[in-house]
């Protein structure tokens, strides 16, 4: 995995996985929120879950929802989040799905671009 910072615009697609992602993230409050949109343009979106005895992250959550609704493949993901970079789990969650050559944008809580990266 190599990330490397893309400042500038979202494709019209990619915007509605943040709008999304961001969208899971604040409804609930969550640390993160994260979509992703499968081989077919269905879209699946998820907030980090932090109880006492189950930690899920968005984008593993997002991934988990695409994968149980029946979707075969992805063909891109977002995680909106705080973090300066993507966790390794996170990455390899939709490479699990998605195969190699997914983007995975990382993006920040004020809806900015900051970095994209492949699986």
């Amino acid at each position: 995995m190599s990330e490397r910072e893309v400042p500038g615009e979202l494709d019209p697609q990619d915007a509605k996985l943040v709008t999304l992602a961001r969208g899971a993230r604040g409804r609930v409050g969550a640390v993160e929120g994260a979509a992703v949109r499968d081989t077919t343009g269905r879209t699946y979106s998820g907030a980090s879950v932090a109880l006492a005895h189950l930690q899920v992250s968005a984008l593993a959550l997002a991934v988990a929802q695409a994968a149980a609704s029946g979707a075969t493949g992805l063909e891109a993901a977002a995680l909106v989040t705080g973090q300066d970079t993507l966790a390794d789990s996170d990455v390899a969650a939709v490479r699990d799905l998605g195969g190699p050559g997914v983007p995975v944008l990382r993006v920040g809580t004020d809806g900015g671009l900051r970095a994209r990266t492949t699986t």
